[in-house]
């Protein structure tokens, strides 16, 4: 059976532990919603799910009950004592303690090395992530995915709102930028649903959106990580000028805009432009890396 707002506040007080604000604990429980996210999904018994944040493990359960192949990791000790002593014994679950990220450019090595180990023990050369993301890991972690993983063909996450906008948004608004850009570039971006705080517990000072993120077949660019580096490097500074921008990544302006004016600004640009401009750029200075200028 599902767990109930009582049965979660009981295991948590059982193991002396209580939602962490410093970790975005706030569990998903809405249990039609938790079947939502794993419908839009569409996993499958024996398919490979990462799942960052389980919390209790109510969409545990669920992922776990449609005979997924869980890799499950959260930063939160008490958590992984409490989802250790509940699915421990379940061969198609694993636990990584600990960040899921190892900086902001990669998946925790031993995480993704159990990511890699389930996919060879399943068959399968995929994996979904699907997760009620915590707050403050969501951006970075669907960055790195989509940029370095594409092996990972669909994020189906629970986030706040407003990074649910950023990753739809258009030019010339507040919200574009290099998420955006990215995901729109290698994925097709759709909302499920949006989420009140009522649906958490503890209730979160903001309003939660659930996201699906499908990789496609023909993505609009071969250099997803490139592409990240490039856009973060001229988003920047958003409100200055795209040729003094590029000027100072050491990029001359006139080798690459071509028929943009270098008073534009970056944010202006649609995605294809930028994608453009930075096959330009690598193109005029080979070995080129905004990391590094």
């Amino acid at each position: 059976m599902p767990q109930t707002l009582a049965q979660i506040k009981e295991m948590l007080a059982r193991h002396g532990l209580a939602p962490q604000k410093m970790f975005g604990q706030n569990f998903l429980i809405d249990h039609n919603l938790i079947r939502k996210l794993a419908d839009a999904a569409e996993v499958q018994a024996g398919d490979v799910v990462l799942e960052v944040g389980p919390g209790t493990g109510t969409l545990t359960e669920e992922l776990l009950g449609r005979g997924c192949r869980v890799v499950a990791c959260d930063i939160d000790r008490g958590m992984c004592t409490l989802l250790r002593e509940l699915f421990g014994a379940n061969p198609l679950f694993s636990l990584h303690e600990g960040d899921c990220l190892d900086g902001k450019h990669a998946l925790a090595a031993q995480l993704a090395a159990m990511i890699e180990g389930a996919m060879r023990e399943q068959g399968r050369t995929t994996f979904n992530m699907v997760a009620n993301l915590p707050y403050a890991a969501a951006t970075p972690v669907m960055l790195v995915l989509l940029a370095h993983w594409q092996a990972c063909v669909g994020q189906f996450v629970t986030i706040q709102r407003e990074v649910g906008e950023r990753l739809m948004a258009g030019p010339s608004t507040k919200e574009y930028g290099p998420l955006g850009i990215l995901a729109q570039s290698v994925a097709k971006v759709e909302w499920i649903a949006k989420l009140p705080p009522s649906c958490f517990w503890p209730a979160p000072d903001v309003t939660s959106a659930m996201i699906a993120i499908r990789r496609i077949a023909q993505p609009r660019t071969q250099d997803p990580a490139g592409l990240l580096a490039f856009t973060q490097r001229v988003f920047e500074q958003r409100r200055k000028q795209l040729g003094s921008v590029l000027t100072g990544m050491g990029v001359a302006p006139a080798s690459v805009l071509g028929e943009i004016a270098p008073t534009i600004r970056a944010e202006a640009l649609s995605v294809d432009a930028l994608i453009a401009l930075h096959q330009r750029v690598k193109a005029a200075m080979p070995g080129f890396d905004p990391r590094l200028q």
